[in-house]
């Protein structure tokens, strides 16, 4: 696949053997393409989207407390959305989106369809049941920030390695204990 946006195409070869251009591809679970983010966080909404129908006699158990349901489809649910979302790049259709999807899933929670028009209701109840919560596009937003901040701190640490100048240990925090320091001679 190439980062391109004037048609421009390399022939690249393997053993003599050309290989393919691609638009997109899916690499460890999530999808690689040349539009961006956006065809990701689809299939992801699509993904939980199906996993929140597979539950749906959780939902709508009636025995089954609120707030466990809600930490239900935390760990179930959303888990599968989440996903490798620090690489994303969210733009405001992309949010838009998320925000519809957390909507959707926590309507199936109260058992309110979207007929009823009562989304302040919704959040309300859901605040109500387990306390004030971020909602998911701030989640993603955390997150991104989070894996930033792990790059860019280590980034140093990183480059200094591959170019020969540590040679072993450590340079910042605790010194690695040694486990024959503490044998008695």
């Amino acid at each position: 696949m190439t980062n391109n946006t004037n048609g421009f195409s390399t022939d690249i070869r393997v053993n003599g053997e050309k290989l393919d251009c691609v638009n997109r591809f899916k690499y460890l679970g999530a999808i690689i393409a040349d539009e961006g983010s956006k065809p990701e966080i689809l299939a992801r909404i699509a993904q939980t989207t199906a996993a929140l129908a597979k539950l749906k006699t959780i939902w709508n158990d009636r025995n089954i407390a609120l707030s466990s349901k809600i930490r239900l489809m935390r760990s179930l649910v959303m888990s599968i959305f989440l996903y490798a979302c620090e690489s994303w790049t969210l733009t405001a259709d992309t949010e838009r989106r998320i925000q519809a999807m957390e909507m959707r899933c926590i309507r199936k929670l109260h058992g309110i369809t979207y007929r009823d028009h009562i989304s302040t209701e919704v959040r309300n109840r859901t605040q109500q049941a387990i306390g004030p919560h971020e909602d998911l596009s701030t989640t993603v937003k955390g997150r991104k920030l989070k894996w930033y901040g792990h790059i860019t701190r280590y980034s140093g640490l990183a480059k200094t390695i591959l170019h020969g100048t540590v040679q072993g240990g450590r340079r910042r925090g605790r010194q690695k204990k040694r486990w024959d320091d503490n044998i008695p001679e």
